[in-house]
């Protein structure tokens, strides 16, 4: 499985802990960034994931801002994607096996690096239930692509 990781600043240092700890556990990772500590633009770095999940060029994705949330959202703007914000192991478990996600959003001002692992490792290794989440997954995208469209073509007032 290869894995895409991206963060902004705020990121940054446990991204890099958690890139490590997913290398030396024999997973493929691209680095997509950031590459320091300097102010960035989480938007800048959720896209570039997102291009690499929709592209095939990564099956998964982890991203990670100061809280999760900036970039979270972010990333949630694209049909196809589904990124999951956890803050423990049960949320990383639920948002595998009920929502197939496929980026895993954390905070790296909000997480200590012991339970960042945790929650990687059980998101990793939890597959998706299927079953009556499959249709709701499928809504997701179905609803997502349609009202993009009608946005795109001007219509949003008729939303």
């Amino acid at each position: 499985m290869k894995i895409c990781m991206a963060s902004d600043h705020g990121g940054f240092e446990l991204k890099n802990i958690i890139l490590k700890y997913l290398q030396s556990k024999g997973y493929n990772i691209l680095d997509l960034g950031t590459d320091s500590i300097d102010s960035v633009d989480y938007p800048d770095f959720a896209i570039k994931a997102v291009k690499s999940i929709l592209n095939k060029e990564c099956s998964r994705g982890i991203i990670m801002c100061g809280t999760g949330i900036g970039i979270s959202i972010s990333a949630n703007r694209f049909p196809g994607i589904r990124a999951a914000l956890c803050w423990d192991s049960l949320t990383a478990k639920l948002s595998r096996q009920h929502n197939n996600s496929n980026i895993l959003a954390m905070g790296g001002r909000l997480i200590g690096v012991e339970l960042a692992k945790e929650i990687v490792d059980v998101w990793l290794n939890t597959e998706f239930d299927g079953g009556r989440h499959e249709g709701r997954i499928n809504k997701i995208d179905e609803l997502a692509k349609k009202y993009w469209v009608k946005y795109m073509e001007g219509e949003h007032e008729s939303l």
